[in-house]
């Protein structure tokens, strides 16, 4: 298993860019999952799981075995030190675990219903990433069909939206 101890890393500051850097998302078409119940859900959403780097003081390998074992193709692990998880998690309460994923493409040509008369929630320019995320939550809760959000201020994989629609992205 690799380790990484420092923050000077390029996959540590790799990994800061996408979290800070929408451009960076976007070019790189990968995005940062925070914790165990983020990747859990992402698993469970079809999303690819390429890396995942965690804190052995905080996240013991047992728990990452049994977060994993559903995933087919496993995906690359890497323990960090304390040190370098503070620098690159997003939240103050931390879980020791953070994943490295692959996008999704969200045009509309690939949106394909379940309902002959699908119900559809449309955001004109949502400007608050926590507040898209409470979008997608709630759309989900209400069994909407879709979530188009018109003119966006911050791309979809922004970290507080990840956060913030807990797995409904």
């Amino acid at each position: 298993m690799k380790e990484i101890s420092s923050v000077q890393n390029s996959l540590i500051k790799q990994i800061i860019l996408l979290k800070e850097k929408s451009r960076e998302r976007k070019k790189q078409q990968k995005f940062i999952l925070e914790g165990q119940r983020e990747i859990s859900l992402a698993i469970q959403g079809g999303y690819i799981i390429e890396t995942v780097l965690f804190n052995d003081h905080i996240f013991s390998k047992d728990e990452l075995n049994t977060l994993l074992q559903s995933i087919d193709v496993q995906p690359e692990i890497i323990k960090i030190s304390s040190n370098v998880y503070k620098k690159i998690a997003y939240r103050q309460t931390t879980e020791g675990i953070l994943g490295i994923a692959k996008s999704k493409s969200f045009l509309l040509e690939n949106i394909k219903f379940r309902r002959k008369h699908p119900i559809i929630l449309v955001a004109e320019a949502p400007e608050k990433p926590g507040n898209i995320g409470a979008l997608l939550r709630t759309a989900d809760a209400a069994d909407l069909d879709a979530v188009l959000i018109a003119n966006p201020k911050t791309d979809l994989y922004n970290p507080n939206i990840i956060r913030s629609s807990v797995g409904c992205i």
